[in-house]
């Protein structure tokens, strides 16, 4: 865990149909960096804070932007949470490409960050040079909607850090093992403390109204997007993964971009990109010229 990582917190003002809103995000290394941008998205109901190891292994050749997308973190939460969509999400995107002021950009995306990621790649024109999809597909499975659906939006408050850390262990259990160090650092993130004392997620909880909008959860197919991505790509599945099966990495293989993929033993949805191992394999590939 880093204790005083050297990042720049910033903020650029955004546009939805509901109104203006702050972007949060990190800005991690020089802006002149040899080797450009990569932005690093968080999943559902993450923050930017989850990719500071990631980020402190690229900072030396890259500058690094880690957004908390609307409702997460540090950034505004919207009024209407129906637009808590990929709309909203390329839309706030685009802006902050824009506010970095450079033509092409490296892409992470964690599950969420993936699917943002690949509705921003199939544009005309899109501004992703390489793009890693960590555990994001374009077919993502029902089943794994119905288990996240169980949590999104539904944490109580809890009555001390401990309290939450045990929850965040439990739901998260499928990012496989991790220290007790780590898990508090995926905790101490994703918890805020009200004047009470008492912890709770720091996310707007109508983020799950608009995940929920469909009634019961049906597969999501983005295959059309995937078919329409030309830049490099490389696939990270969990091996045990429930939101992205091994048919579906074999078809972005084949298709589209043809990925390149990677399968991680003993993880399900999703790897952390904490390890070490996990680091290289996404460095070694954003590297490549």
């Amino acid at each position: 865990m880093i204790a005083h990582p050297p990042f720049r917190r910033r903020s650029v003002q955004c546009a939805s149909p509901g109104g203006l809103h702050r972007l949060s995000y990190l800005e991690w290394g020089t802006p002149h960096a040899a080797r450009g941008v990569v932005v690093c998205v968080h999943g559902l109901t993450r923050c930017a804070r989850d990719f500071d190891s990631l980020a402190q292994a690229l900072a030396g050749e890259y500058r690094v932007i880690c957004p908390d997308m609307p409702g997460r973190g540090y950034s505004d939460w919207l009024k209407n949470p129906m637009e808590y969509a990929l709309p909203t999400y390329v839309n706030d995107l685009v802006t902050l490409i824009a506010r970095l002021d450079v033509e092409q950009v490296d892409w992470v995306g964690t599950s969420m960050g993936g699917l943002i990621g690949m509705a921003l790649g199939a544009q005309p024109g899109a501004p992703i040079r390489r793009m890693v999809l960590n555990e994001a597909g374009p077919l993502v499975r029902a089943e794994s909607l119905d288990r996240l659906a169980r949590y999104v939006g539904r944490a109580p408050a809890f009555g001390s850090f401990e309290d939450a850390e045990r929850y965040v262990r439990d739901v998260s259990a499928p990012f496989g093992p991790h220290s007790d160090l780590e898990w508090r650092f995926l905790t101490e993130h994703v918890m805020r403390q009200r004047a009470d004392g008492s912890y709770v997620v720091h996310y707007d909880p109508q983020i799950a109204v608009a995940f929920n909008a469909n009634q019961p959860h049906e597969d999501i197919d983005l295959w059309g997007l995937w078919d329409s991505l030309t830049c490099p790509t490389l696939v990270i599945r969990g091996e045990l993964s429930d939101l992205l099966d091994r048919e579906t990495v074999a078809g972005m293989k084949t298709r589209g971009p043809r990925a390149a993929s990677v399968e991680l033993a003993g993880i399900g949805h999703a790897p952390t990109l904490m390890k070490s191992d996990q680091i290289a394999i996404v460095r070694n590939f954003l590297m490549q010229d």
